[in-house]
């Protein structure tokens, strides 16, 4: 997996076909090769929240140097006290 793509998370982007704009709020790697990633929107002027999209991160260009917030590590250790300990170790 190329890291450039998860590198995107978080960052204010644009559509270049569409001029489509907002944050890239996820990430999906699909079984044959294609990278997404969710756009989200801003609110509009009354404060609705339109619905996010689907577009190939090759498409998208970052236009601000900023995270909109901190991007989580993604690292969930097994057990814990907060956490079910996992049965077995899931299969790669």
């Amino acid at each position: 997996m190329d890291k450039k793509h998860m590198e995107l998370l978080g960052y204010h982007v644009i559509d270049v076909v569409t001029g489509f704009k907002g944050v890239v709020s996820s990430i999906s790697f699909d079984l044959y090769g294609c990278v997404q990633a969710i756009v989200s929107p801003k609110m509009d002027k009354d404060g609705g929240i339109g619905d996010g999209r689907w577009f190939d991160t090759k498409r998208l260009r970052t236009t601000s140097p900023k995270l909109v917030m901190e991007v989580p590590t993604f690292n969930i250790p097994p057990g814990g006290q907060k956490l079910p300990k996992y049965q077995e170790m899931p299969v790669k």
